[in-house]
């Protein structure tokens, strides 16, 4: 099983080094020297971490067989993915890891059938579920606990409050716009 665990970022200084945007709890662990990650892009890959620090609170690694700026500069925007056992869990409760929510129904508090997750989108402020709707289209929800209010993995469901206009369908968002 795979786990997106970052994404570089610009590079730093004239020896091969590069920022990297942390998309794991465990760095310390998924981003250690040694560790062989495939990539997003996967024909940049794999890359193999060579070494790691920490530079004015950001993480900066250095990539076996990438020892100048240019090489580190065309590494930028790559997802870095780890394998790990499918039968591992996050520590902490209410974490979760994406392979556990890809698929899940989304369904909303009174039960009224969202979609199912397709894609999980992981952004700088928060994470978004891409969910496919019974008729083909997608609706974007953050994944954040004002909004998504319930996984039920036993179920195969997230549940969701979404704020008006969400998850609508235009037609609705029209129709009480002009009745207003």
């Amino acid at each position: 099983m795979q786990l997106v665990v970052a994404r570089i970022g610009r590079a730093h200084g004239i020896k091969g080094e590069v920022t990297v945007e942390v998309r794991t709890d465990e760095p310390e662990l998924r981003l250690a020297p040694g560790a062989v990650l495939t990539t997003d892009p996967a024909d940049a890959g794999p890359l193999t971490i060579e070494t790691g620090r920490v530079h004015s609170g950001r993480l900066l690694l250095r990539f076996e067989g990438v020892r100048d700026r240019t090489a580190a500069e065309a590494l930028r925007n790559i997802v870095l993915i780890a394998e790990v056992d499918p039968d591992e869990l996050p520590e902490e409760e209410d974490e979760y890891y994406d392979h556990q929510l890809m698929d899940l129904d989304v369904v909303t508090a009174d039960g009224v059938e969202v979609g199912r997750i397709t894609e999980i989108s992981h952004l700088p402020s928060q994470d978004l579920f891409i969910v496919e709707r019974p008729d083909g289209s997608e609706v974007m929800i953050p994944f954040v606990e004002e909004i998504v209010t319930e996984i039920d993995l036993e179920e195969q469901r997230a549940v969701i409050t979404p704020p008006p206009g969400l998850i609508d369908d235009r037609a609705e968002i029209a129709s009480s716009r002009e009745e207003s």
